[in-house]
Order: C-alpha cells, then structure tokens, then sequence
C-alpha cells in the first residue's frame, strides 16, 4: 500500500476540468510540503506544483500557471490539485509527494519526497 492515495484521475475532452486529490494513508499530512509531479509515457517526471503546510505559499509550473489550483484541507488529511482547460500535452500519470524540510521555494529535489503516491492517470483527448 502507497503511503498516498491519489484519485480523481479520467479521461475528458480538451477544454474539460478534474480535480486530483491525495490523502494520506500511514502518516499525517498536517507537517508535510506537498506536490504533484506528472510523467508522460518516454518522459521524465516533472514537478507541476507544490503546497506548503499551511496552505500560505503555492508554486506552479509555468505549464499549469493559470489553469491549475493546489489547495489543502488539513481537516481532511487531502491536497487537492483542481485542473481547468485542459490540452492533451497534460496526459501523463500525477503523482503527489510529500516531505516535511525544504517548503516550496523551489529548493526541494524530487528525491527529497519521502512519501508517494502511486499515481493517477489523466487523460486528455477528444
């Protein structure tokens, strides 16, 4: 078992909107930086956004900036990553990550994620 659980993941057409979410399921998410990385099928994993552990500071690649929201409800355990206008170069399996040191400033190496999911797929396509 993944120590997170994304979900949310599906197909849907250009333009269209889904909304990822991942929980936590060994630990608690209250004192982690979280963020999603996507893989494409041949490319490497690349970062798309990261949310500190209040929630205060946010960052986006430039790919998503405008078109995709990170929020977190500690309340709930869950990060969410709601994706609007979406194009078919955003098919790839998301994942998100956690780590509790490096924040969102854009220090953080993706081996400094201790926690992962075990992805979700999306789908864009007509």
């Amino acid at each position: 078992q993944s120590d997170l659980v994304e979900s949310g993941g599906g197909l849907v057409e250009p333009g269209g909107s889904l909304r990822l979410s991942c929980v936590a399921s060994t630990f608690s998410l209250d004192y982690y930086n979280v963020a999603w990385f996507r893989q494409a099928p041949g490319k490497e994993r690349e970062g798309v956004s990261c949310i500190s552990v209040t929630g205060s500071t946010t960052d986006y690649a430039d790919f998503v900036k405008g078109r995709f929201t990170v929020t977190r409800d500690n309340a709930k355990k869950t990060v969410y990553l709601q994706m609007h206008n979406l194009k078919p170069e955003d098919t790839a399996v998301y994942y998100c990550a956690a780590e509790s040191i490096w924040g969102c400033d854009g220090s953080a190496r993706i081996t400094d994620y201790n926690y992962w999911g075990q992805g979700a797929q999306v789908t864009v396509s007509l």
